[in-house]
């Protein structure tokens, strides 16, 4: 088997996610081999760095042998099982540590498969919470601008970034949506705190105005990830849950993405100390394995459903794999390692490592920000810096740096004309350098 050979049969039958298929007669699809680390290795024995996590579910790299082990030892005895009426450990386990260490209250945990089905539960549990409370008219849900929590229907439907959305506007459920508080939209001068907390201003208007008839208000906490990697100050979570309180509306923290480190706290919840009413999370949580996510909810939404079955009060949700003992071994495993290897204080390490290394680009003629969270990092493309006027997005420079990435044994793939830096946590310094160096290459070239 080689590269050629596998990619021509992939495109004669395989319609690839997020891409125009079109490209490929290009830029063809790279067919990987095996992974170990943070490297992936195609047939011809080329290696990429993957910088993204594989799409941000991998946290401790390829073949880690530690999840390896706990799957190959879950499979002995039970691949899986139905979880409407019958249960197993690695579920039960997974619900009593996750419950543990989430934030005060969230005492329930109800799982799929997907990110976007995490979401769908957590709206859906939310207007039906209030449907069993008799207050029938709460039927919206508030969101941000430029936000993203997936592609199924519901989930498309409180996003708001057009690319993703906007052709599927007719079947899509209307969010009211309020101004962000990026901070990439500050004044000269003004901290990334004082923007959010004034940016939140928006929020308390529409919270006033509306709360009746809102059920939730969803957020992704510090970072909006597929919205360009924009990045807001803990002090609009702060003040989102105690406006939700005063208004009587819920908060759902889709933390997908940023949850499990990559904010620098095990949730990013935690930087404001402020716990949601529905945690989604999904992603990490297997260590980048299996399919599985899971929303956390409290014990008073909990009991909102809790009744006789001829109250017709229960929640009818279900997906087949729900709970797979499998991923849930996996998401054990994962568990594990953060409680053992002191993750989070490494990741600073690291974090602070990433910011070194990336310094020289904040002065880069045609870079407007270079932004970072924890183990996020991005680096924004424009035009004109001073301005922070884009690119035309037909010029797709940001293909341009993905293309350079691949040549130089990196897997870059920007959004747009953002890069951005998502590592696994097993990345070490000298990794994180040589994607700094591809980086400012792969930016110069872009922009020349």
């Amino acid at each position: 088997m080689d590269n050629d050979s596998l990619t021509q049969r992939d495109l004669r039958v395989v319609w690839h996610p997020c891409t125009q298929m079109h490209d490929h007669e290009t830029l063809p699809p790279i067919p990987i081999r095996r992974g170990q680390g943070v490297w992936l290795e195609d047939f011809d024995g080329k290696r990429y760095l993957d910088a993204i996590s594989s799409w941000w579910v991998n946290l401790f790299g390829h073949a880690n042998p530690r999840i390896n082990a706990a799957i190959a030892d879950q499979l002995q005895n039970l691949e899986h099982v139905i979880l409407a009426g019958f249960t197993h450990e690695p579920v039960v386990q997974l619900s009593e540590r996750l419950t543990q260490i989430a934030p005060k209250g969230l005492a329930r945990c109800f799982y799929a498969d997907s990110g976007s089905a995490a979401v769908e539960i957590a709206l859906k549990m939310s207007f039906h919470y209030w449907h069993n409370r008799g207050e029938k008219k709460r039927t919206r849900f508030i969101n941000l601008a430029n936000s993203y929590h997936g592609e199924t229907l519901g989930a498309l439907g409180v996003g708001d970034v057009a690319l993703y959305k906007e052709t599927y506007r007719p079947l899509l459920l209307e969010a009211i949506t309020v101004k962000s508080p990026d901070g990439y939209h500050r004044e000269p001068g003004e901290s990334r705190a004082d923007y959010s907390t004034r940016a939140f201003a928006a929020m308390e208007a529409v919270l006033a105005r509306h709360a009746g008839e809102v059920c939730a208000v969803i957020v992704e906490p510090l970072v909006q990830c597929a919205g360009g990697m924009r990045m807001y100050d803990p002090v609009y979570l702060k003040l989102l849950r105690q406006a939700c309180d005063k208004h009587g509306v819920h908060l759902i923290a889709d933390e997908i993405a940023v949850g499990f480190g990559r904010t620098g706290t095990m949730f990013a919840c935690e930087q404001a100390g402020i716990a949601p009413d529905f945690l989604c999370l999904g992603k990490g949580l297997t260590g980048g394995y299996l399919p599985l996510s899971v929303c956390l909810t409290t014990d008073e939404v909990y009991q909102a459903f809790y009744a006789n079955y001829t109250a017709r009060k229960a929640f009818l949700h279900s997906h087949s794999y729900t709970g797979n003992p499998l991923a849930c071994r996996a998401a054990l495993a994962t568990l594990d390692i953060f409680r053992d290897d002191d993750v989070i204080n490494r990741n600073r390490e690291l974090a602070g490592h990433m910011a070194r290394a990336t310094a020289p680009l904040v002065d880069h003629p045609h870079v407007a920000e270079v932004r970072q969270t924890g183990m996020i990092l991005a680096i924004e493309m424009v035009r004109e810096k001073k301005t922070r006027a884009p690119y035309p997005w037909q010029e797709r420079r940001g293909l341009s740096v993905y293309r350079h990435a691949l040549e130089r044994g990196v897997l870059l793939r920007p959004l747009g004309d953002v890069i951005y830096f998502m590592p696994p946590y097993v990345i070490k310094p000298e990794e994180i350098e040589l994607l700094a160096r591809v980086a400012w290459e792969g930016v110069d070239r872009a922009t020349a």
